[in-house]
């Protein structure tokens, strides 16, 4: 029987919150029986939502934390926020998990001040999957830690393997370094440094990747910096816009080349559904005592919807357990290497 779950989610986060936050709410709640949801917003927003749908509940909060707001400030200041109040119902035990779309800065922040961090561990890292149309790829961090010690990569390896595995269902994940050389001396100090660490504790390290293993999923979780992941998504996302653009532009060009795009209109949709970021929702914070589950500002109704079952589901893995007992030394620091990689979703 799937086991139930609560979880908080901010109404007033993202560009077009609360109207596509409840929208998406909807739709999770509708597609998960199992789930809980507690609304934090306003009164006037979250407790005639609540009021009109089983399995929700309202937070009324008072204050919102905007996207220009310095993060950790206003998580200081703002007591009554929606996210501050999300994540410290995480904190006393009411809920397991908080999603939201909202400032990530002040998510990263309340995640880290008001969840507050695994013990062993050193600093809570950002993961994504990347939008390859081969098969799944684990990014970690994608942008929490711009500047980071080489020792640090080796928990956002054993943190970012555990998730690709449990959560987007790769079995048996391969870890790499994102380099500028597969060969093993390659790189920065920081880098050689770094691929010395991994190779010595994490049992699934491959080697290192360059940035043309990526999209073609040579490897199942990438390691870095946050700075340089943050670059790397970001390149990646623009150009996988660039591209869509610049081919929808080729295509209506003339009646022939409409005609074809017609004919392989299936094939594109199905292409674009698998590099779409709205597949999973949101990036998870790795490392903190719960679920936090960060959706990019432009989501809409479908990314929303998923980001809270992803929540959900990495509740339902008990990522955050599995983590804490690696930090502990009472597991394995990662999943044995091997050969399988299976296709996986959102839990």
């Amino acid at each position: 029987m799937p086991q139930k779950v609560i979880i908080t989610v901010d109404a007033m986060g993202g560009d077009d919150a609360p109207g596509v936050v409840l929208e998406g709410v909807a739709d999770a709640l509708s597609a998960d029986e199992d789930l809980t949801v507690i609304l934090c917003g306003p009164a006037e927003v979250v407790e005639p939502f609540a009021a009109a749908h089983a399995r929700c509940e309202a937070r009324a909060c008072s204050e919102a934390i905007a996207m220009a707001e310095h993060p950790a400030n206003a998580v200081r200041k703002k007591k009554d926020s929606s996210i501050v109040v999300g994540c410290r119902l995480v904190k006393e035990g009411a809920a397991q998990g908080f999603f939201s779309a909202g400032s990530t800065g002040a998510c990263l922040a309340a995640g880290t001040l008001v969840m507050g961090r695994i013990k062993g561990i050193a600093r809570p890292a950002l993961a994504t999957v990347i939008p390859s149309p081969v098969r799944p790829v684990v990014m970690c961090d994608i942008g929490a830690n711009a500047d980071c010690k080489p020792e640090y990569l080796v928990q956002f390896a054993q943190m970012a393997s555990v998730y690709a595995e449990k959560v987007v269902g790769i079995e048996s994940p391969r870890a790499a370094l994102l380099n500028i050389g597969e060969e093993d001396e390659k790189g920065s100090q920081f880098a050689q440094e770094a691929h010395r660490l991994l190779a010595e504790r994490l049992p699934n390290f491959a080697g290192n990747a360059e940035g043309g293993d990526i999209l073609p999923a040579t490897f199942d979780v990438i390691v870095t910096d946050g700075f340089t992941g943050n670059v790397c998504l970001k390149t990646i996302e623009g150009t996988s816009k660039t591209l869509f653009k610049t081919l929808k532009g080729v295509m209506m060009k003339s009646l022939a080349t409409k005609l074809g795009a017609l004919a392989i209109k299936g094939g594109l949709k199905e292409l674009m559904a698998q590099v779409s970021p709205d597949t999973y929702g949101g990036a998870p914070l790795l490392g903190v005592k719960g679920a936090l589950l960060v959706g990019h500002g432009s989501s809409g109704a479908l990314a929303i919807k998923n980001g809270v079952l992803t929540t959900a589901g990495i509740v339902r893995a008990d990522v955050a357990g599995i983590i804490a007992r690696t930090a502990a030394g009472k597991a394995e620091a990662a999943p044995a290497p091997g050969a399988g990689v299976g296709e996986g979703g959102a839990a």
